[in-house]
Order: structure tokens, then sequence, then C-alpha cells
């Protein structure tokens, strides 16, 4: 299984606080150039199957053993101009270590998880994508290593706190409340859409089926794969992303770093995730 022992590619008070704490991730294509994708809360690596198919042209890991003998058979270890991607478990979730304390979780903590990560990986640099917590994480990945990032994608990022529920109505509590009692992939895929998606987006059909059905399934499958978030890894996470706060000089540095930044969003946001831009 590949996972990065954050401990043993960092500093010493780093390595003591994270010692044990493992990462796990997948890679996916081959090239010089090196893509590094950051999931939201409660999300997985997989959470990122669209994006990678269409950056690295596939959307099976490098270390699939099937994988790798069709790239001996075929000469496709060298690449030209080629994309690397690499996508990760967030502590707290998957297959990632799963700490029992709420200051075991933050955006800052979880940002040096990431760079651990392109330690063990041998990248120097990488273009960096993130995605609500997870743009969270590369905005404070980006303040500490300015000069490791080629670029950086920010999707329905926020400034924590209350900025993670911008709009207090009624349908809002009501996602909300259904998020925290979900107990079963079913549950959660249900109320997953109902955050991610706009209704009309989820009612349109796609051949005989909606998107709502379509996505469903797929949510379900999933989910099913990773595995339930825990309590402590779900607190935790929902902790990371209340705290988080950029401040004026983490901002100057990336503004200093003389690499492009995008910012994605949707027109409508529920809990800090757009609606209906996907």
């Amino acid at each position: 299984m590949p996972y990065c022992e954050v401990g043993k590619t960092q500093n010493a008070v780093d390595a003591a606080l994270n010692n044990g704490i493992q990462i796990y991730y997948r890679t996916y294509g081959h090239g010089p150039i090196k893509v590094l994708l950051i999931t939201g809360l409660a999300g997985t690596h997989d959470s990122w199957g669209p994006q990678i198919r269409g950056l690295a042209g596939t959307d099976r890991a490098n270390d699939d053993e099937t994988m790798a003998v069709d790239r001996e058979s075929d000469g496709a270890n060298n690449v030209v101009g080629g994309i690397e991607v690499c996508s990760l478990d967030n502590r707290g979730m998957g297959r990632s270590s799963v700490p029992n304390k709420k200051s075991d979780y933050s955006t800052r903590i979880m940002a040096k998880d990431a760079i651990a990560l392109l330690d063990h990986l041998g990248w120097k640099k990488a273009h960096v994508f993130g995605h609500s917590m997870g743009a969270m994480i590369a905005c404070k990945m980006a303040a500490l290593v300015p000069d490791r990032i080629l670029s950086l994608a920010l999707l329905n990022v926020t400034g924590g706190g209350f900025e993670c529920c911008p709009k207090l109505d009624r349908k809002t509590l009501s996602i909300a409340i259904r998020f925290l009692k979900a107990k079963t992939p079913e549950q959660r895929a249900a109320v997953d859409l109902d955050t991610h998606y706009s209704e009309e987006y989820l009612e349109e059909f796609v051949g005989s089926d909606t998107r709502r059905v379509i996505l469903y399934q797929e949510y379900v499958k999933g989910i099913t794969a990773s595995g339930m978030q825990s309590n402590h890894g779900f607190e935790g996470q929902i902790n990371a992303c209340w705290r988080h706060k950029m401040t004026r000089a983490e901002i100057d540095l990336i503004r200093s770093g003389g690499f492009l930044v995008s910012v994605i969003h949707g027109r409508n946001q529920l809990l800090g995730v757009s609606t209906g831009c996907y």
C-alpha cells in the first residue's frame, strides 16, 4: 500500500508530534509535470476521479500490478510532456491515520502532511489543486513553501469559521443536520448530492436517468469502498475548517510567490461548497 510516514520527512519537532501518522496516497500517469490534488471535508483520494482521468489520461493507479506490466510492455515509463497526478486521503479520513485529539487537526498541520508527501515522492515542485477544506490546506501549504508551488487552484475555498456556513437558512440547517446524522453510505450519498449540486442540475436527464440517480450510485460505491468517516476524523476535520484563518503575512507570502493563483466558485453555496458548478 502506498503510504507516506509523515514524521520521517519532517524536522525533529514536527516528527515528534507526528510519530506514527501515515498518509495514504495514489499516483496516476507519468511525466515531468506534477499535480497534487487535495480533497475536502470527509473526502478521499478517489473523490477526484474525473479530474485524474482528464489530467493523467487514466484512473488506474501506478501501483496497480496490471498497470505496471502494461507500462513495461509499451514503454510508458517515459512520457515526454506527460502529467503525473497524486491524490491523498487527508488525516482523519479513508486509509490515512485518524488521530483522536482535535488538536492534531488544523489546516496548517494537514498542509505539512502534504509537504511531507511531496518530499516522500521526491517532487521538488508541483501544481496544487485544493477543493473546499482541501483549498484551505492548499493556501497554508503555499504560504509555508511558496518556492515549491508552480500554480495554485482553489475550488470553493472559504476563510474558515463562520464563512464555512455563509447562508444560515432552513435549507442549510436541514442539510447540516442530515450530514451529522448520516450513518450509512446511502444516507451520506443522499445528503452529499444535496450539498454539492443544485436541484436543477440533479434533476436533468442524462440518457434515461437523471444525474441524481447516476451520481447517487457513484457516491454510494465510493463511500462504501472508503468506509464511513469515524467520529474522531469528522470532528477533527470540522475543527480544522472552523479554526482556519489566513494571516496578512501568509497572504503576502502567496502573493509574492510568483505563481498563478486561480479561484473557482459556484454562484450559490451551501456549507462552504458550491452548488451546480461541477
